[in-house]
């Protein structure tokens, strides 16, 4: 990017007046500021004060940048196949509102397929469509798949360019160092129009926004980019980490998109840390690194044997404890920056053990549908992280949420961090009329709706969000939880539905034996890495209340069967990317569910409307589970799964 031929406060004035229409991409990246794709305001990434000016830009003026969003997609897409259907010519924002219906995937999943089967864009976006982002919510068993445009990409440019600023204005000196990020690609697919469906990250990393990104002295990777966009994710890890070791006084922060992965990097470390010192030592990479760019590169970081590194190394992995191994291997590191929000925050303990005291730092709130917001906050503590969502990356609009467990008494669970013990209960949605951003209450809770510049338009996002503050007139927002997901390791995200279903297949295999299911529920066991579902069953024989005798391959089976009808994300972690563990099921004695029962009656639950939680998060739930276990099952094989 170039620095920006404008002051930063021209901002306001873009978002009111701007009403030129580029024809193409490259015209929008030429010329003025006004013609930049999305209404993006042009500056030098190097420059913290203008980033930080944009941002406070942005945030105070709102109302009209959402506005002038809103106007701006209705204005390029009123004439598509999809809108035009709603607003019959109009371009009114209160038509869009009163005609445009409030959807979910399945609405739209037919114009999403008629793309990927060779339709034209148009039925639903001005703009081509480039790609198809494949999202870890899945449709039918398959990956939900969203709408890109090559602008799309320099709006996520933009994007990332804001967390800088942020980050610089609570930590000093990250110009001074490197970041030891750990990024991977994700295997994709061509779908019938030739269109690429693929991962958002896999997407972004395999541009020329990346790949030719000009230089920013704040983001400078220790990984080079043949280690990040190697497809095989052994070699790509093995590289990354021999890189990041060998710069281990360079390094200044370390991270991964989402703990989990960080973790199984530390995983990996542990198991592979003796090889990697022996590479450092002798200078030479393994033999097994057999992807041409990774050889090239990482022998280029090697540069010569570097004995007294590897000792060094070898001595603090050879500890018996890894406590605080983050900070011993790389002693300059400031903070950790990965996802420990939602789904993520079952990892802060274990991220805790190995970091050292080390701050762990979440800085967006994304997905494939949109970028959405930034933690301006960004050295708070994990449960009080809040995101403030960028008012020209989309239009937002909120459903609302009544966060209630079966007795009506409001309870939270925020980031992840259940503040009572048994799980969270979804509501049912009443038919009301969404709140724009700017009319958002404090405290009050929310589902996100965009519309989107690449063809989303009032989608349902299924993120559950509680309004925490306002940074100027931004609202701050803090993640709840996924609308209908129970369990989650990775990226893989099940419902209670898809658990039903998995689950009602795998009891036909013992209830042919004369066995019945009595009652399960689960939970995701992130005490190991990589982390695996643990599913408690209580049978019983039938016409007697005995525990049967049950043959490990019968219930190894029955694991097998449970992993088999999961959705393709959940088998893809299984068995292509090793992120999820064997799926586990314990038995429980005679009565253990009557327990459970007893216990979330004592937390404030109705006995007369109580219904078995099909996920559990309070821990001593789980232990009052765990005290009844008679028997364990895992999965001898992984789930099958390729590329559709």
């Amino acid at each position: 990017m170039r620095a920006c031929p404008i002051s930063c406060t021209a901002v306001k004035q873009q978002f009111s007046t701007c009403s030129r229409k580029p024809k193409d991409v490259n015209q929008m990246t030429r010329g003025n500021p006004c013609q930049l794709p999305g209404m993006l305001p042009n500056y030098d990434p190097n420059d913290n004060e203008a980033g930080m000016k944009i941002l406070e830009d942005l945030t105070e003026n709102v109302e009209q940048i959402q506005q002038r969003v809103l106007e701006e997609i209705i204005t390029r897409n009123a004439r598509t196949d999809y809108l035009k259907g709603f607003l019959d010519g109009q371009f009114d924002k209160q038509v869009f509102k009163k005609t445009v219906p409030v959807v979910n995937y399945e609405d739209i999943k037919p114009y999403i397929e008629r793309i990927a089967n060779g339709d034209s864009s148009n039925i639903i976006s001005a703009e081509p469509i480039i790609e198809l982002l494949t999202s870890s919510g899945t449709s039918g068993g398959q990956p939900k798949m969203m709408p890109s445009t090559a602008e799309d990409l320099h709006r996520k440019t933009f994007f990332y360019n804001l967390l800088v600023p942020v980050m610089n204005k609570y930590v000093d000196g990250l110009d001074d160092g490197k970041a030891m990020y750990l990024l991977f690609v994700k295997p994709e697919t061509k779908t019938p129009s030739g269109l690429m469906a693929r991962p958002v990250l896999t997407s972004y990393y395999k541009s020329n926004n990346f790949q030719n990104r000009p230089f920013n002295r704040f983001n400078v990777f220790t990984s080079p980019d043949e280690t990040i966009l190697c497809s095989d994710s052994k070699q790509s890890m093995y590289c990354q980490l021999l890189c990041g070791l060998v710069q281990r006084q360079e390094v200044l922060r370390v991270g991964a998109v989402f703990a989990s992965a960080f973790l199984r990097a530390i995983k990996f470390l542990e198991d592979n840390w003796k090889e990697l010192c022996s590479n450092i030592r002798t200078g030479h990479v393994s033999d097994w690194i057999t992807d041409p760019g990774c050889r090239k590169v990482v022998s280029l970081v090697l540069n010569k044997p570097k004995p007294e590194l590897a000792d060094l190394i070898e001595h603090e992995c050879s500890s018996k404890s890894w406590e605080g191994i983050i900070k011993k291997l790389w002693p300059r590191t400031k903070y950790i920056e990965v996802i420990v929000t939602g789904s993520m925050a079952q990892y802060v303990s274990t991220l805790e053990y190995y970091s050292g005291g080390l701050p762990l730092v979440s800085t967006m709130y994304a997905s494939s549908e949109c970028y959405f917001g930034i933690n301006f906050k960004p050295l708070s503590k994990p449960w009080d992280v809040s995101y403030t969502l960028i008012p020209n990356m989309a239009y937002f609009e909120f459903l609302p949420v009544k966060e209630k467990n079966e007795d009506g008494a409001q309870y939270v669970q925020c980031n992840g961090v259940c503040k009572e013990n048994c799980m969270e209960k979804e509501t049912e949605k009443e038919d009301v009329e969404t709140v724009e951003l700017v009319d958002v209450k404090l405290g009050q809770y929310y589902e996100l709706v965009v519309t989107t510049f690449t063809g989303l338009y009032r989608y349902r996002v299924g993120d559950i969000l509680m309004v925490t503050g306002f940074h100027n007139k931004a609202p701050q927002f803090r993640f709840v939880h996924r609308r209908n997901v129970v369990l989650s390791i990775d990226t893989d995200k099940t419902s209670e539905e898809d658990l039903l279903k998995a689950v009602t297949k795998a009891k036909v295999i013992v209830e042919s034996l004369g066995i019945l299911l009595i009652e399960y529920t689960s939970y995701a066991d992130t005490s190991s890495i990589p982390g695996h579902y643990v599913l408690f069953w209580e049978l019983t024989s039938k016409g007697n209340n005995h525990l049967p005798v049950l043959d490990p391959k019968i219930m190894e089976q029955c694991c097998s069967t449970v992993e088999e009808s999961l959705d393709s994300v959940y088998r893809r972690c299984r068995r292509k990317d090793n992120s999820i563990g064997p799926l586990e099921i314990r038995v429980v004695q005679h009565g253990t569910f009557d327990a459970l029962m007893d216990f979330c009656v004592s937390q404030g639950s109705s006995v007369n409307q109580y219904k078995t939680p099909r996920c559990i998060k309070s821990g001593e739930a789980i232990n009052i589970l765990d005290s009844r276990v008679v028997t364990r099952f895992f999965s001898q094989k992984a789930p099958f799964w390729e590329l559709v």
